[in-house]
Formats: C-alpha cells, structure tokens, sequence
C-alpha cells in the first residue's frame, strides 16, 4: 500500500512532535561511555534503549547504519528490529545509508529502503549523487511510487566536501546549487512540502555565501550538526534564512552522550527540540 507522501508525513511530525531528528549511531566509543561491549550484545542493548527513550517522542530517527553493518548479519538484524519498532511508535524512520551508484545497481539500493516489501524498509534514505544526479533516478522514481523521501548530499559541513560541492560548472552554477535546483525542480507544486531533500551542514554559517539563496527547495532540509559538532539551535536562522522552516536538525551524540538513563535520553531531546522551535519561531517565513 502506498503511504501518503513523504513531505506530507514529514510536515505533520515536524508540527506535532517537533523538528527535530536525533540519530542511533552505535559506534565504539558511544557503547564504551554507555557501559557496553563492543559486541552484538551491546549493540541491541544500545539501539533498544535509544528507540524505546525516543520513538514516541521525536519526528524522526535516522539509525546510521555503517555501525550496524560492522557487526554483519546479526547487525542488520538489529537494524531491521530497530526500523520497524521506530516505526511502529509513530518516528519517522531517515536511513542513514548515503547509497549512490548507477542503473541496476542504485535500483537495488532503492529496493532495499524504499520498496514496502524490504525488511529494512524507511520512510526516507540519505543518497550520494556524485555520479550525477541522473544516477538517483531508481530512486527518486520509488520514493515517488511508495511515498517515501530521500534526502541528497549537497553542502555537506566536512571540510573535504568543498572540492566537489564547491566547484563550478561551464555554465557558472557550483555543483551544489545544481543539484538544489534539481530537488527544487523535484518538488515542484508539492504542498505543504515536498518529498526530496537536501543535506546541508547547520556548521556552514556564512560559508554558504549565495548558496543560502538556493536552499529554498519546496523540501526538508537535513541539518547535521548540532550538538556535539559545535552548531546550536541558535544558528539556525543565520544558516537557512527563511528556509530555516523546512529544516530537520539533526543531533546525535549531543542527545546520546546522556545515555543508557532513558529520562536523560528524553530530556536532552526535548530540550534540543525546544531550543529549534524557539529558534526557529523568530523567523518570518516570508523574509527572504
């Protein structure tokens, strides 16, 4: 059955749960602070207290799954239990795979996150469109038949990112802005927002320059970040302008470090929830 669209589902979070994506990122270090093994068994301890904390509370959780994947097939095992009960507590489920690759190939990749028969079926996926944009279109084309999303890398906050975002195409536009404009092209008539968006780094600031003019995509803008990279709520506004009401802040250890206490664990993301609508309130959406 196809799910009403993404940006439909992803609106209606953001207005009752609050715009805020915290991530399950199980990675070593996170698992030591937390008391745990470095092993399946403290793997599924981790990701059972983080969507029990948070899966009935925030818009959306976004599992990157590199951390389950290390530990095999037990691992995605995990991440298939984790999806679905995120799911089944009423989160939106953001898959944090940043799959990209051509024909056939990408078709599977779509297959695997955005098909309603895969087990590790979200309701939205992260993609790398450096192959070319074209590259996405299996998925692009799924997420529009089953009413999920993607989300695009385009200014992403690593510094290594530059070399290929920033560059300039023959006709003047930078790579960034080229793929903006196909997402906006995406979106197109989409209401109250569209399905397709872009990743772009809440640690930017003024780096953006004219690309901040671009950012208005009719679409969600994923903005990791905030936390422990250094980025607040505060900037927000600074970052997107008036874009700043289609952005999903991501937080991930900033909310996680407060682990395995799952009062903690609700607290601090309600407290980042807080702090984006606060943040996010003293911006006219129609200013430019």
């Amino acid at each position: 059955m196809t799910l009403e669209p993404f940006g439909v589902r992803l609106r209606r979070a953001m207005d009752q749960r609050g715009p805020l994506c915290v991530g399950i990122d199980p990675h070593a270090s996170l698992l030591a602070d937390w008391g745990l093994s470095d092993d399946i068994d403290g793997l599924e301890r981790f990701t059972r207290t983080v969507v029990e904390a948070l899966a009935d509370r925030v818009a959306v959780l976004k599992p990157q799954s590199a951390f389950f994947e290390r530990f095999g097939s037990r691992g995605i095992a995990v991440l298939e239990q984790a999806v679905a009960d995120s799911r089944e507590a009423g989160a939106l489920v953001l898959m944090d795979a940043k799959r990209g690759d051509i024909g056939s190939t990408m078709a599977a990749y779509a297959a695997t996150y955005l098909d309603p028969a895969s087990p590790l079926f979200s309701d939205a996926v992260t993609v790398s469109p450096y192959l070319g944009y074209g590259s996405l279109r299996p998925a692009l084309d799924l997420a529009r038949e089953s009413g999920t999303g993607v989300f695009v890398l385009a200014l992403t906050s690593n510094p290594e990112g530059a070399e290929v975002q920033h560059a300039v195409r023959a006709d003047g536009a930078s790579v960034a802005a080229t793929m903006l404009d196909h997402l906006r092209a995406e979106n197109a008539d989409a209401a109250p927002m569209g399905s397709f968006g872009a990743v772009v780094g809440a640690t930017l600031g003024g780096s953006l320059g004219a690309a901040r003019a671009e950012l208005d995509i009719n679409g969600p803008l994923l903005a990791p970040g905030i936390g422990a990279q250094g980025a607040t709520a505060a900037d927000l506004p600074e970052v997107f302008g008036a874009a700043v009401h289609d952005v999903v802040p991501n937080v991930s250890r900033g909310v996680l470090r407060h682990g395995p206490d799952t009062a903690a664990l609700r607290s601090s993301a309600e407290r980042f929830a807080d702090e984006v609508r606060e943040a996010v309130s003293a911006v006219d959406p129609a200013a430019g």
